[in-house]
């Protein structure tokens, strides 16, 4: 009978319990206070790019405004400006900032040099402070790693397992990957009590020296397993999810990069596996068709798992 290819894609399933699927945690804090003073650099480094520069394009024209003002206030301060004139004051203010000093405008009062003094050096200071933040932001390690978007619960080797992919989308190497997988569920204890309880899945091969190409991690579900014998109604009852970490070296940056990833109920398919997407080039190389890096194919009849089986006595 002929196999027929069969592209799964992503179904439209309640979003993950802890993961998003940018990766990011989806909690809802309360109770305490989404920002601290003291805590400033961290805020200012895991803002978007969007909102960093939002913030100081809106601080530079507010600092500058803020001494416009100031000009204007001690009057006649500045040769060649028009008196009262705002945006005369502005544009001196962004001059001296920038430390530019095209010489059409300068001080000659004492108040207006002490304020030119005063912005002068908080313009070094905001210079550095800016420059030290976007160094950091780019130089921060990130990892583009891309999980399937779907896990598959299949035979391998007479043994009901576990299997998902991983690849690196980067064009380099990643030393000493490591996946920790660990299943989340809930558990209401004799009390009554609702818990969310953390096991570790132990992996076929948690650890890659070298990874450049595919992984397909595997767990197999044997009598040690926490999930031996659970059915895929229980997976979805009991609110199952799938958490896995990556931690690496990047070779170019020289940095340990990390992410993370999630599959819940409506994403583990029972009875299928994954495309293969390894092959050779005419001249030997092998070669990754990302474009079926998600697609997994149905099981014959006659290696179907069923969707419940039952503890061994």
């Amino acid at each position: 009978m002929k196999r027929i290819r069969q592209r799964i894609l992503r179904r439209k399933a309640p979003p993950p319990l802890i993961l998003n699927r940018d990766g990011g945690f989806n909690v809802v804090r309360k109770g305490v206070p989404n920002f601290y003073w003291d805590d400033l650099y961290h805020l200012l480094l895991t803002l978007s790019w969007a909102k960093f520069l939002a913030l100081v394009v809106t601080g530079y024209i507010v600092i500058n405004v803020l001494f416009a003002l100031g000009y204007l206030a001690i009057g006649d301060g500045i040769e060649h400006a028009r008196h009262g004139n705002f945006l005369d004051t502005f544009f001196f203010s962004v001059q001296t900032m920038a430390t530019i000093g095209y010489g059409a405008m300068y001080p000659r009062t004492l108040s207006a040099n002490v304020l030119v003094s005063i912005e002068a050096l908080l313009g070094l200071l905001g210079v550095a402070m800016a420059t030290g933040l976007m160094f950091a932001r780019f130089s921060i390690g990130k990892a583009r790693v891309l999980f399937s978007r779907v896990a598959v619960i299949t035979p391998y080797n007479d043994m009901p397992t576990l299997m998902f992919r991983v690849a690196n989308e980067r064009e380099n190497w990643i030393l000493e990957a490591q996946i920790h997988l660990t299943l989340v569920r809930s558990e209401i204890s004799t009390e009554g009590y609702e818990m969310r309880r953390f096991y570790d899945l132990p992996l076929v091969r948690s650890h890659s020296p070298l990874f450049a190409l595919t992984w397909t991690v595997m767990h197999a579900i044997d009598e040690n397993s926490p999930l031996y014998g659970v059915s895929a109604a229980e997976i979805a009852k009991d609110n199952m999810e799938l958490l896995m970490i990556f931690t690496g070296l990047d070779e170019t940056l020289s940095q340990t990069i990390h992410a993370r990833h999630s599959f819940i109920s409506g994403e583990i398919l029972w009875n299928m596996r994954f495309v293969d997407i390894l092959s050779r080039t005419k001249d030997g190389r092998r070669c990754i068709d990302y474009s079926h890096f998600h697609d997994v194919i149905p099981l014959e009849n006659g290696n179907l798992l069923p969707n419940q089986w039952r503890k061994l006595e």
